[in-house]
C-alpha cells in the first residue's frame, strides 16, 4: 500500500513539474535556433551580449485562452494534490479519493484543452507574417501534450484508490 502511494504521488509531483515547465517555459513555437516564442514572450538570441532578449507577445484571444487554460490547469493539479494529502488524514477507512480524481481530471481536461487551441489556431496565435513550415513545436508543446494522458491516468488511480488502515 505504501508503494501505490508513493508510486501515485510521484505520478502526480511529476505531472505537475511537467505543467509547470510547459507553462513557464520559452519553447512553444520555435522559428530559428536564435529565435522562439512561448506564451508570454517572444525571444531572440543576441550573439553580441550572450543574452536573450524578450518582448511580448501580440495579445489575442487565442492565446489568452490558452494562457488561461494552462494556469487552470496548474491550479486544478495544485490543489488536487493538497486535497490529497488532506484526505489522507481526514477521510475514514474505506472511502474513496473522489474529489481529488475530480480535480486532476479537471487539471486533463484543461491541458488538453489548450494544447488542442494552440495546435489547431497556431497560425493567429504566433500573429506573424511568417510562414508557419519555417517554424516547428518547441519541447513545452510535447511537454503539455504529454502531461494530458499522465493526468489522466493518475485521476483514474486516485478515482480507484481505497484508503486502508
Amino acid at each position: 500500500m505504501v508503494c501505490l502511494l508513493v508510486s501515485i504521488t510521484l505520478l502526480h509531483l511529476v505531472s505537475l513539474a511537467m505543467l509547470f515547465i510547459a507553462t513557464l517555459e520559452k519553447s512553444w513555437w520555435v522559428w530559428t535556433e536564435s529565435e522562439i516564442t512561448d506564451l508570454w514572450h517572444n525571444c531572440f538570441y543576441m550573439n553580441t551580449t550572450q543574452t536573450w532578449v524578450c518582448a511580448a507577445t501580440t495579445e489575442s484571444d487565442w492565446l489568452q485562452s490558452v494562457q488561461a487554460l494552462m494556469i487552470l490547469s496548474v491550479v486544478f493539479s495544485s490543489v488536487s494534490l493538497l486535497v490529497f494529502l488532506g484526505q489522507l488524514f481526514i477521510l475514514s477507512k474505506g472511502s474513496l479519493f473522489y474529489f481529488t480524481g475530480l480535480c486532476q481530471a479537471f487539471a486533463a481536461f484543461t491541458d488538453f484543452a489548450a494544447c488542442l487551441i494552440f495546435t489547431l489556431h497556431k497560425k493567429e496565435i504566433l500573429s506573424n507574417s511568417r510562414d508557419l513550415s519555417k517554424g516547428r513545436p518547441g519541447y513545452c508543446v510535447i511537454i503539455a501534450w504529454l502531461c494530458v494522458p499522465l493526468l489522466l491516468i493518475s485521476a483514474v488511480l486516485y478515482v480507484h484508490l481505497r484508503k486502508k488502515q
